[in-house]
């Protein structure tokens, strides 16, 4: 026998939360995976046979057999199972957080108690409401006990062995929806919810990076800790940083500058060993760029030996020996060979022309310096002026800040009656006199500095002016030699007549000259050209081949191969062209 089935999702969970396995129209189990130890909610426990409510559960039957529901027998009642051939009965949509059910069709007869000894078996009744009207309301401890008491539904009841109407009825079981179990569903939610973001948050937390320490506020104490840590290379960041913050902060007033001036003091003393650091890193740059150039050039060498074993296996005297795939192998790796030393010899050749480019930068900079030695010697006697100006106003500024201070305490001395009052007015009195000649020094030779330094503007103007008067010659000069060189240029033209008609072509000349030095067994044409491409799309094979034909004195073209394997290839000879000239 088959039980039909009208919402197989609820009649899954149902079955599951019995316990059973949930089965189809056909008495195929509708959850493929199932495990009977699993309920369906978590927090379920898994049902056992001491369990209350077994007896309305039939042990879990094999899939291949039909589902049939039992009789059960109650103290005061018995309930008969419905007809299987039947449609299960009809139920509302479940609230949400359900754990009361509505039970319709009860005998006239039964009594509350009578409700208790049927779905106590479920699970815990925590209270029922009865209504005159056959029907009433039963409220329980969990949510899937409310699934233990919709499988009831549909049952016929029996009070005793009576078969009076009054004392039989049609069980209907139905979702019901209640307040109590809505609010304390929405309180579990707001529960769920206030614990997801709280797990959220402590990994926000966690993720955080951690935020940097206070800053101590200023003191004459954390002044002279903060002093000392300046002096100290491994606790120097922490030291500048709170004194940059101090400094922010408007911690720096007339009491507290002599104190931040050492700090300061301290800091700059720190330049020179960066600086130190620095060239050290440089240098270890630099050792590690010759090392890599000798372990270059080492590998170059190698690859020139690979690549001439090649060309020697590929001449007449072994070539003939080797069979069709060896020699097409041998010509493949030839190819790569020669590609991967090309490659690695213009890396090579761009790391010396850097090389080269910046000896070129020093000698221009020492040439540079031997025009401008008296104008270097001028600024650097501005710049040391400059330096004592600074160190004779922040001398003055520290005899104010003294200044003010004794006339505070003078102004103390005053309001206060001490018996050595007038002694202590006297030693005052002398040392302003003492300071204020002293400031009149420094104002005097304050003075006569920025008189120097006047001066000797006026000389680097001076010596501006003949620069330029000097340069201005130097260029007269050169136009004249200029002029002089074009007059006797047309009379050397028509005297020799030049191959090389433009620039464009004078370049071509020096690139192809220094790409076949570097390849002493010559290239072809094709070779040549693939890399001037890589320069300019422009330059078509002809006119490589037809310029370098015009100069016989510096290329050469030769045969090389027998047979199959004949190849023109141009050579370098501007050497030998050299002394033919």
């Amino acid at each position: 026998m088959t039980l039909p089935v009208s919402d197989p999702a609820a009649w899954a969970t149902a079955m599951n939360n019995l316990g059973m396995a949930p089965l189809g129209i056909a008495g195929q189990p509708i959850l493929p995976d199932f495990d009977p130890a699993l309920g369906m909610m978590t927090g379920i426990p898994p049902i056992t046979p001491m369990m209350p409510g077994l007896g309305i559960v039939p042990p879990p039957i094999p899939p291949d057999m039909p589902v049939a529901k039992e009789i059960i027998h109650c103290k005061s009642c018995t309930l008969f199972p419905p007809n299987p051939n039947l449609p299960p009965p009809a139920t509302r949509e479940r609230p949400p957080g359900c754990k009361t059910v509505f039970v319709g069709g009860l005998p006239e007869n039964g009594t509350e108690q009578i409700i208790v000894e049927v779905f106590e078996q479920c699970g815990e009744i925590i209270a029922i409401r009865k209504s005159k009207k056959n029907f009433c309301h039963i409220r329980f401890a969990e949510e899937y006990m409310v699934d233990k008491a919709l499988y009831l539904s549909g049952y016929r009841i029996r009070l005793g062995s009576s078969t009076d109407k009054k004392d039989t009825g049609r069980l209907h079981v139905d979702f019901a929806q209640a307040r109590d179990d809505l609010y304390e569903w929405e309180c579990k939610q707001r529960m769920l919810a206030r614990e997801e973001r709280h797990r959220r948050r402590m990994e926000e937390e966690r993720m955080r990076p951690p935020s940097p320490p206070p800053v101590v506020h200023y003191s004459d104490h954390e002044c002279s800790i903060v002093a000392e840590k300046l002096k100290d290379d491994s606790k120097f960041s922490e030291a500048v940083q709170t004194l940059l913050t101090w400094i922010e902060r408007g911690e720096v007033n007339r009491r507290s500058a002599n104190h931040f001036y050492s700090m300061i003091q301290s800091a700059n003393s720190h330049v020179r060993r960066l600086v130190n650091e620095k060239a050290t890193h440089e240098k270890e740059m630099e050792e590690a760029k010759e090392k890599f150039k000798q372990a270059l050039s080492g590998i170059l060498i190698q690859f020139e030996q690979i690549v001439a074993v090649y060309h020697s296996a590929s001449k007449q005297k072994a070539w003939d020996h080797f069979t069709k795939a060896q020699r097409k192998n041998i010509s493949v790796w030839c190819k790569q060979a020669e590609e991967i030393r090309n490659i690695h010899n213009d890396e090579l050749m761009g790391i010396r022309r850097e090389e080269e480019m910046e000896m070129s930068d020093d000698e221009i900079e020492e040439a540079t310096e031997t025009k401008e030695t008296e104008e270097s010697a001028l600024v650097s006697q501005a710049e040391a002026l400059k330096e004592e100006n600074d160190s004779l106003r922040w001398q003055l500024d520290a005899y104010r800040n003294e200044v003010e201070l004794l006339k505070q305490e003078q102004g103390k001395a005053h309001r206060e009656d001490d018996p050595n009052k007038e002694q202590q007015l006297k030693l005052l009195q002398q040392a302003l006199q003492g300071m204020q000649q002293h400031l009149l020094k420094v104002q005097e030779e304050y003075k006569k500095k920025e008189a120097e330094l006047d001066r000797i503007k006026d000389d680097n103007l001076q010596v501006e002016q003949l620069l330029e008067n000097f340069h201005e010659k130097e260029n007269c000069g050169s136009r004249l030699c200029a002029s002089s060189q074009e007059g006797e240029q047309p009379l050397e033209k028509t005297a020799v007549s030049n191959p090389v008609k433009s620039e464009r072509e004078a370049l071509l000349v020096g690139i192809i000259s220094t790409f076949l030095h570097v390849h002493p067994f010559g290239a072809s044409i094709e070779y040549i050209c693939s890399y001037l491409n890589r320069l300019d799309n422009k330059i078509s094979t002809s006119d490589v081949e037809s310029l370098m034909s015009r100069l016989q004195h510096t290329f050469r073209q030769e045969m090389t191969g027998v047979g199959a394997s004949l190849e023109k290839r141009w050579k370098f000879c501007g050497f030998e062209g050299l002394k033919l000239t």
